[in-house]
């Protein structure tokens, strides 16, 4: 079993009180030299990078992005307007860097953060390119962001089936990143905070050696996060490891009335 640890820490929210504990991992897989993945866990957001456009122009890419982020958290407020300006100050940061000057370069932005500025708490997910957000609610997975890829649209325009897609020439190949001149607005999707739910932030490292059901069925074996992450990574490395693979799993426990 690779090396995890769980974390977890009691928040405050309208209402009350919620318990949120995960743990995050990644790795550079069997088959690449360079981890080209960035992950940044840490309360209010959850988030992975995965980058491209070489093995030294998505490193900077992935790490802009994440560091970024980083900031935002740090200054204390995470929301629509903060996540852009952050993405925003990456896509300068790439562009100005002296050793990311291939077109390619760029990075998804794929996390979900808790949002407890209004009246209910709620979860929002966020996503540029082809990693995903999954959740596992009531013993049943969803995969909440949809992903921004030639084969996506294939799929939505009816010309390729799922089925199809996973061995496609284009797999590849995103119709939107965090790059030098591509926009930074990604997809959000509130979601109501409900104690039990997990979810499954990956980079497609992880989708490409696991089937949503594998993903569940390692979720459902494994109640810690990162029991829960430790499996699924090792899984992931014997099925091929042929990317780079980033997991972050984050539970949601029940909440209970604040106190006085």
């Amino acid at each position: 079993m690779l090396d995890v640890s769980t974390r977890s820490r009691t928040v405050r929210v309208p209402g009350g009180e919620l318990h949120l504990s995960w743990a995050a991992m990644t790795h550079t897989g069997r088959r690449r030299e360079v981890n080209q993945d960035a992950v940044f866990a840490e309360f209010p957001l959850f988030v992975v990078a995965d980058g491209m456009g070489g093995h030294v122009g998505g490193e900077i890419a992935s790490t802009s992005a994440i560091t970024r982020l980083h900031e935002t958290v740090d200054a204390g407020t995470v929301s629509p307007k903060t996540i852009e300006k952050a993405l925003a100050r990456a896509v300068k940061d790439i562009a100005s860097h002296p050793d990311a000057t291939d077109e390619g370069t760029g990075t998804t932005v794929t996390g979900v953060y808790l949002e407890t500025s209004g009246d209910e708490a709620h979860w929002v997910t966020l996503n540029i390119g082809d990693s995903r957000v999954y959740l596992l609610r009531d013993d049943a997975i969803v995969q909440i962001t949809t992903d921004h890829s030639v084969v996506q649209e294939l799929i939505a325009a009816g010309r390729l089936s799922p089925e199809e897609a996973e061995n496609h020439p284009y797999g590849n190949v995103i119709t939107r990143a965090v790059g030098p001149s591509d926009g930074v607005v990604p997809d959000y999707v509130r979601l109501d905070v409900v104690s039990g739910d997990r979810f499954v932030i990956c980079s497609d490292g992880l989708t490409k050696e696991l089937t949503d059901y594998g993903i569940r069925h390692f979720l459902t074996e494994n109640a810690d996060p990162a029991a829960a992450v430790s499996a699924m990574m090792d899984a992931a490395l014997e099925n091929g490891g042929r990317d780079n693979i980033t997991i972050v799993v984050l539970d949601v426990a029940p909440s209970s009335p604040a106190a006085d």
